[in-house]
């Protein structure tokens, strides 16, 4: 088969196509023709050596968290998918590629509504906006979140989760555009960091009362004004850290107000962990997913552009999703 591969590390000129073995599925594997894999700033972290794929290492380092295809072969032990069969799955790596070996329970089938590009970008997207909200903060009706970065893959993911569940949302972005855009996905308030203060939107917007959550990409820039936004006994769910990791710590203001502060990340996880969150996704929201919920493309390139894609990435402009298509039925339609 062919990959994108990671023969050495650095800028986007690395990722070149090249011949490779295919993979072996396991007895509890399928192996998946990848129509569509979506790009996550994970991948961009890899490419340059930061991000390594968790032990035991591949043979062949190929980027990919997510994608979509069709089954093309299952193990003997699996039952629940077969040869035909339309799949997203999450990955520790490899979507970039024309096959990847998936763990079944690490997949789950395309509903109709999505195209192969959608279904490519919902994965690590929305498993982590899901964990990030339900599983770490302990969301429910009613409960306020501010969504930081919200105009992202995992941001516009936990932007709608969060309407879906009647959570109230305020965000925050980088530009107007993508304000308005975030507003569309159902944010009560939308808050452009370069025009104005967020935690004084936040004092206003709860009448001074603070939020029960905040989802973060940013890290130590935000940490102060993130905790004085939180209501005692909030939680602050990290998810990124673009700004940086290094910051100080006031204890005493964690300590007595209560707030807890957790991270999550999903390729680091035990495997079984993984396949957990994947099935009670599964349940809960693939039903859902369509055209009122599910990833905003903003752009899809052919995968011989994936070099390119990353410094679209990289420029920060994106609405929503970039996505590879590895295979021509994962293009646009003209």
């Amino acid at each position: 088969m062919r990959a994108v591969v990671l023969d050495r590390y650095g800028g986007p000129e690395v990722l070149q196509i090249r011949e490779v073995p295919d993979p072996v599925i396991g007895p509890d594997e399928i192996l998946v023709a990848v129509e569509a894999a979506g790009i996550n700033r994970a991948d961009l972290h890899q490419r340059e050596g930061r991000y390594p794929p968790p032990p035991p290492a591949p043979p062949v380092e190929i980027p990919g968290l997510e994608c979509a295809g069709t089954v093309v072969a299952t193990g003997p032990r699996v039952t629940e998918f077969r040869v035909g069969q339309r799949v997203a799955a999450l990955l520790p790596g490899g979507g970039y590629a024309e096959l990847v070996a998936v763990p079944h329970r690490m997949a789950w089938e395309v509903p109709a509504t999505q195209n192969w590009a959608e279904a490519g970008a919902t994965p690590e997207a929305f498993l982590t906006a899901y964990d990030a909200l339900f599983d770490k903060a302990g969301l429910g009706l009613g409960q306020r979140v501010v969504v930081h970065a919200a105009a992202g893959g995992v941001g516009s993911a936990a932007v709608q989760l969060a309407r879906a569940a009647g959570i109230r949302v305020l965000a925050t972005v980088g530009t107007r555009a993508k304000a308005e855009w975030v507003k569309s996905l159902g944010a009560e308030l939308v808050v452009n960091y370069r025009e104005a203060s967020f935690a004084d939107a936040v004092q206003e917007w709860t009448g001074g009362r603070g939020v029960d959550a905040v989802l973060d990409f940013v890290g130590a820039p935000y940490w102060q004004a993130n905790c004085q936004i939180l209501k005692p006994g909030g939680t602050l769910v990290l998810i990124g850290t673009l700004g940086g990791t290094e910051t100080a710590v006031a204890l005493g203001q964690l300590l007595g107000r209560r707030l807890t502060v957790c991270g999550t990340a999903l390729r680091s996880r035990p495997v079984e962990a993984k396949m957990t969150l994947v099935q009670t996704f599964r349940e809960r929201v693939v039903p859902l997913l369509g055209p009122g919920l599910g990833p905003r493309i903003d752009r899809v390139f052919w995968w011989e552009e994936a070099g390119e894609a990353h410094r679209y990435m990289e420029q920060n402009q994106n609405l929503g999703k970039i996505v590879l298509a590895i295979r021509p039925s994962a293009l646009p339609r003209p």
